[in-house]
């Protein structure tokens, strides 16, 4: 999946990436240590999927994220547009922040109400992308002074851009993650097409806790329930003559308009053609 990697460490950590990948479908975001992480789209399209939120990608545009589980994922539409993504990444870790900066991250009581954000890039922060591009291009400039005025710079610009009241609040902010309720984690992703297992993972959870709690939740199998309810919602759909029953298929998470109607007609004892055309009768 990667074809070409670039990277600049720091005391033995990450802090600067470059990444080529091919397409791919649903891939979990995986941490070092505790790190939040800044990435420039420099080219092709992907979405981030979170507990609350599902949002889109595109060159040009900058993720601003804390460290917290979720999923890169691409649609059929974003891989048509291109056969590769490309991204730089900035990666902030607490410790090596409190080192340069000698301020105690806990001493700051601010925070923001996201946990993934999408960032227009502006004048500034496309100059500082392409001075990142050369040290990674050319690794023997990135001596150990280098990387921290560069950590420092991207600091100052980026809680410039977020209208921060400090530096030490926007730091302190970016390591605080914003909870979500298990009932709405998995409400804001029901028509996912989502694992059991990538469910768990969204959850921060083990499998065995995640179906554990599910039931205590909601009564039922995280299979069943989440079936039921993807059917719920297409017969609901079906009602109106203005959506297909392939785009039916898709916006209720299912990989394919086969699979739909397999499950559509064990569940109503109808395919959902028949069923539409019962509804006009």
């Amino acid at each position: 999946m990667i074809k070409e990697q670039k990277i600049i460490a720091y005391k033995g950590q990450v802090v600067f990436e470059k990444i080529v990948m091919s397409q791919f479908h649903r891939i979990p975001k995986l941490f070092q240590d505790n790190e939040a992480c800044f990435m420039f789209v420099n080219k092709g399209e992907f979405s981030v999927r979170t507990p609350s939120k599902f949002i889109s990608f595109k060159k040009d545009k900058g993720l601003l994220a804390k460290c917290f589980d979720y999923f890169f994922e691409t649609s059929p539409d974003q891989r048509a547009k291109s056969h590769t993504i490309e991204v730089l990444g900035i990666l902030l870790y607490p410790s090596v922040i409190e080192e340069l900066f000698h301020f105690d991250l806990s001493n700051s009581t601010y925070s923001v109400d996201y946990n993934v954000k999408r960032i227009q890039i502006n004048h500034l922060l496309n100059n500082y992308k392409k001075s990142i591009d050369i040290l990674l291009n050319y690794p023997e400039l990135a001596d150990e002074e280098m990387i921290k005025t560069k950590l420092k710079e991207f600091v100052l610009l980026i809680s410039k851009t977020q209208k921060a009241p400090s530096q030490l609040d926007f730091l302190s902010a970016l390591f605080k993650k914003k909870h979500n309720t298990f009932a709405a984690t998995v409400h804001a992703n029901l028509y996912s097409n989502l694992s059991v297992n990538e469910f768990a993972h969204l959850c921060g959870m083990s499998i065995s806790t995640f179906k554990r709690r599910f039931y205590e939740e909601f009564s039922e199998s995280p299979k069943r329930y989440v079936a039921k309810m993807k059917l719920i919602k297409a017969s609901k759909m079906l009602l109106s003559k203005n959506h297909r029953i392939s785009d039916i298929a898709y916006d209720c998470g299912y990989e394919s308009v086969s699979t739909f109607n397999r499950s559509f007609k064990a569940y109503f004892d109808k395919s959902p053609t028949e069923y539409r055309l019962s509804q006009f009768a």
